[in-house]
């Protein structure tokens, strides 16, 4: 009999190596390679043969019937929106963000109504007993509502559980990284357990039909910690993001099998809980009477909805000699530098002698390319110091060669804009129609936008 080939797998990325080293071939983490016991190596002949041991496959064409899978709300419309219209019976969903950002506080409100409408509910804490559950519960005002409570992490004893009777309509595991197999040898958390922890909750999900959500901790980097294999187990991945010192939290759809990504929904934090926010435009805007140099309204767009938020520059000019400071919040520092040095090799402006700060008002983070008209313009205000018309918005993508080029759903963002009171906007030349009923100024180039704001033409 063939002895067990041991083998070191790496805790941050998964992989797997036949001897130690000191640092990961794959991801470059130092002293993460931990011995595990591998498996059988089989006989290369008998690995390949493929004359024995199978069995028929039924295949079928592209154009058989197919049924759209029903969902099952959750009560929130906001996490019914970033799941594509609700939970899906036999699904895996993965829900990952900072400690302390809310998961299991919203995981908890969506348990508890979907208890309360008759569903059947378990909710599996791995971090806390179920006395702090239940006090979370009372305090959230859900301390009525029948969800079948339990602190345990051996997914044994789990799955045993709930295979007597009626499978529930949710399962929550609060947290994966806290489970445990005896299956397997390695402490909870360790790239194994944390697989084969979630391949046996998965495969108990797919054949009762229960709608699995599993909660996952997250590295200093933002990825979800354990092995990158997790996210491809699962149906859909949503990331729970925000700072815990600003009021708001986003739930944004990362992947999602069963429906687009790039969805948000969007909550607010408070004494009672996470409360949806239904027009989140007004998280993000601030509200002035009169002009202030350096701000710019900037529909983004998140998914299918457009959220309304102001990018804040202030220039300070520094002494000959001094070495200017380039400090960005909210938006990728990569590109401030690139509309930058557009604005001085195409518009003649100088920033080089300048400190440049760049801030999204609310700690919102951009990443719409859509941004950089927006940003430019709230460089040309604060260095000029003039404002820009507070009824006005700003979008549209500029090239290295100063060319402002158009970008997708710029109607959607426009009805947006008009929503809440905006008459003017500044947009690429190609745009012509409009149909939020707003005034639109087009440019051709990035320095036509700075001749207009300085009045030159």
């Amino acid at each position: 009999m063939a002895k067990p080939q041991k083998r070191y797998v790496c805790q941050s990325c998964g992989s797997v190596s036949h001897r130690w080293a000191g640092q990961c071939a794959d991801c470059n983490e130092w002293n993460t390679l931990v011995e595990e016991a591998g498996a059988v190596v089989t006989p290369f002949a008998a690995k390949h043969n493929l004359q024995g041991g199978g069995r028929a496959l039924s295949l079928v064409g592209l154009d058989a019937e197919v049924a759209l899978p029903e969902r099952m709300a959750t009560g929130i419309a906001e996490l019914d929106r970033a799941l594509g219209g609700g939970l899906v019976e036999g699904s895996a969903t993965l829900i990952g963000g900072d400690p302390g950002i809310g998961k299991s506080t919203l995981l908890l409100q969506a348990a508890a109504r979907l208890a309360l409408a008759g569903r059947g509910v378990a909710y599996v804490s791995g971090e806390e007993a179920a006395d702090q559950v239940r006090l979370r519960a009372r305090r959230l005002g859900l301390g009525a509502a029948p969800v079948r409570l339990a602190a345990a992490t051996s997914v044994r004893d789990i799955l045993t559980t709930l295979g007597q009777g009626r499978p529930p309509a949710l399962l929550v595991i609060d947290s994966i990284q806290t489970m445990h197999s005896d299956l397997i040898e390695g402490a909870p958390g360790t790239v194994s357990q944390v697989r084969a922890s979630a391949q046996e909750l998965i495969r108990f999900a797919k054949e009762r039909g229960t709608a699995l959500v599993l909660v996952g901790h997250v590295t200093k980097d933002g990825a979800i910690a354990g092995p990158r294999v997790l996210e491809h187990m699962v149906d859909t991945v949503l990331s729970f993001e925000g700072e815990r010192s600003h009021q708001y939290r986003i739930l944004r759809a990362i992947k999602n099998r069963f429906g687009g990504t790039d969805e948000i929904g969007v909550f607010s934090m408070e004494t009672g809980g996470l409360s949806e926010v239904a027009n989140p435009s007004a998280l993000f805007l601030t509200h002035r009477d009169e002009g202030v140099t350096g701000a710019t309204v900037f529909p983004a767009l998140e998914g299918t909805r457009p959220v309304l938020v102001e990018i804040q520059a202030l220039v300070v000019r520094l002494a000959s000699g001094a070495t200017p400071r380039r400090a960005v919040v909210g938006w990728d520092s990569g590109r401030l530098a690139m509309i930058l040095a557009v604005l001085e090799a195409r518009c003649g402006l100088s920033f080089s002698s300048a400190e440049v700060y760049l801030n999204i008002a609310g700690g919102y983070r951009v990443q719409d390319p859509a941004a950089d008209l927006a940003v430019a313009a709230a460089l040309v205000s604060a260095l000029s110091e003039r404002p820009v018309p507070a009824d006005a918005v700003a979008f549209g993508e500029v090239a290295l060669s100063g060319e402002v080029r158009p970008v997708a759903h710029g109607a959607l963002r426009l009805k947006e804009a008009g929503k809440l009171g905006f008459e003017r906007a500044l947009v690429p030349a190609a745009m012509t129609r409009d149909d939020g009923g707003l005034r639109l100024t087009g440019f051709r180039t990035l320095g036509a936008l700075v001749d207009h704001m300085l009045g030159r033409g």
